[in-house]
């Protein structure tokens, strides 16, 4: 059973990065014309949504937000649904991603492999000008060169822990775990 370490994040914390980051986002792509953020699913989409509303609060205008289910681009498919079909929940990206600004936002960066199955469902969808990539939580131990644009906190972390986000909105709390395995 794994055991809690410690909480990194508390909700004021996850409150200010995400803060932090969409000045970031605004501040990099001077604006937001043309951009859109796209979440990951799960808890990648209500972080997109908090960014969203945080931007808008900022800048006074808008940002498109989108969600993509990465499931069938997953290359460990085989390896999580051998004795079942996958449980697909489709994406929903609200305008053509053509020459946009994609923001991927996803809740933690690790290996790099979520946010390649990303890449390649976003290509599928269409051909964005720039793909950048948001994460609250950066914990290293890359598998894939792939480094995030935005992080709301580098936790560095041995193989054996574990990072558990939870957000009011799937957990009903808003906090991030190291657990021990």
């Amino acid at each position: 059973m794994p055991q809690q370490k410690a909480i990194v994040l508390d909700d004021q914390a996850i409150r200010r990065a995400l803060t932090r980051i969409a000045h970031e986002i605004i501040e990099k792509n001077k604006g937001i014309d043309n951009c859109i953020l796209i979440g990951i699913r799960t808890r990648g989409i209500y972080l997109a949504n908090r960014l969203a509303e945080r931007i808008e609060q900022i800048e006074g205008a808008k940002i498109d937000v989108g969600e993509i289910d990465i499931t069938l681009y997953r290359d460990d498919l085989t390896k999580k649904t051998e004795n079942q079909e996958p449980f697909v929940k489709g994406s929903d990206v609200p305008k053509d991603i053509n020459d946009q600004k994609v923001i991927l936002v996803d809740d933690v960066l690790y290996t790099g492999r979520t946010v390649r199955a990303a890449l390649d469902a976003l290509i599928d969808i269409g051909r964005p000008s720039q793909i950048q990539l948001a994460v609250l939580v950066d914990r290293g131990h890359r598998e894939l060169p792939i480094r995030a644009d935005y992080v709301g906190k580098n936790i560095p972390t041995s193989s054996s822990e574990k990072i558990v986000v939870e957000l009011k909105e799937v957990d009903e709390n808003d906090q991030v775990s190291i657990f021990e395995n």
